[in-house]
């Protein structure tokens, strides 16, 4: 994520503000632009962007709870990631309008990645089939008061997040059963829409002997593969192929992982090469390294792990000091930099493609 400056004083200004702290502009994101604008009130509902006052936005519908920061300027009530969604937390209680939130931070953050790279994100309107939509699901409480926790899980292009994954609390037990090293809203919000990708960069476009060479047969039937993981564990040395132990399971999860794992790695070198962060450590060449490009449009896989690596050592070093579990406990072994050359390949062929019809 880069860093944006305010329209209005140049005052640095990030992703999720809404108020710029120096000259207290109302600030919004734009999708069509993938900017941050300081705004001016024009009546109850327009505003006038700083920059170009003949120009009026909207917020969108959400932004009344304090939900979303999007901008729209066409006929929709709601900005281009919000739109997507179906069902939504119950913002009767203060705990659903707090979830809601953070939900929604994570999948605006999702959904920057979309749009700089102009990937497929049809919502259910443009494509009733296989759009792109989201239910956040509420926890089911039995007579007895037990807990049903809602699943996460991807159905042609329905993503179900479970509500209650917003709460720390409840995203670190869930962590622990399940034995993950790493679980965040983002995480999911990435992993899930990975199976979407799937669908419409692989399967729909008939990519399907390419991807097989990467990632192995997905015929395999997957619910046994799924039992089996949770009867006999992950198999043994998963390490050396997978980026995660639950990659392993299937070739679909597989993929979903590695597409996560490649907008983790994008955007957090975004970020660092905004900030101007260099890593030099002395005595230490081996493991220097400077983000002098745009990840957004690296060269390759190997470029943006060579830059990753020596990046995610001192993050992790860094959390290890402050008493902090690490950023990224994850290794980059060879085969998974070869599937992560795939999903670069894959995802900027289409990216360019959609440069080309523009």
């Amino acid at each position: 994520m880069r860093l944006f400056t305010c329209d209005n004083c140049d005052q640095v200004i990030h992703f999720d503000n809404r108020l710029c702290v120096r000259c207290n502009h109302r600030l919004g994101f734009f999708a069509s632009d993938l900017s941050m604008h300081a705004l001016e009130s024009r009546d109850e509902v327009n505003w006038q962007l700083v920059s170009d006052p003949n120009r009026l936005v909207r917020f969108c519908a959400n932004a009344g709870l304090d939900i979303c920061n999007w901008l729209v300027d066409d006929g929709n009530d709601f900005c281009i990631a919000c739109r997507h969604n179906r069902l939504v937390p119950n913002t009767d209680t203060q705990e659903g309008i707090d979830r809601w939130r953070r939900i929604s931070q994570a999948q605006r953050h999702l959904f920057y990645s979309l749009l700089r790279w102009k990937l497929p994100h049809p919502d259910r309107q443009e494509d009733p089939q296989g759009g792109l939509v989201f239910d956040f699901l509420e926890d089911a409480v039995q007579n007895d008061g037990n807990i049903v926790p809602a699943m996460t899980g991807h159905e042609e292009g329905l993503i179900a997040i479970r509500a209650a994954e917003a709460d720390d609390l409840t995203r670190e037990q869930a962590r622990a059963a399940m034995d993950e090293p790493y679980r965040t809203l983002l995480g999911h919000f990435r992993h899930e829409t990975g199976h979407f990708i799937w669908d419409k960069l692989v399967r729909d476009r008939n990519g399907l002997d390419a991807f097989r060479a990467v990632f192995g047969d997905e015929r395999q039937d997957y619910a046994t593969a799924l039992q089996e993981r949770y009867a006999n564990g992950p198999a043994p040395g998963w390490q050396e192929s997978f980026i995660s132990a639950y990659a392993s399971v299937h070739p679909w999860e597989d993929f979903a992982e590695c597409f996560a794992h490649y907008l983790h790695i994008v955007d957090t070198l975004e970020t660092a090469r905004s900030f101007g962060i260099a890593i030099d450590p002395r005595g230490h060449e081996e493991i220097a390294a400077e983000v002098d490009f745009n990840p957004y449009r690296a060269q390759s896989a190997e470029q943006l792990v060579s830059a990753w690596v020596p990046l995610s050592l001192a993050i992790n070093a860094i959390q290890r000091s402050m008493g902090q579990a690490d950023s990224y406990p994850f290794v980059l072994s060879q085969p998974v930099v070869a599937k992560l050359e795939y999903m670069h390949e894959l995802i900027q062929a289409a990216a360019n493609e959609q440069r080309q019809a523009a």
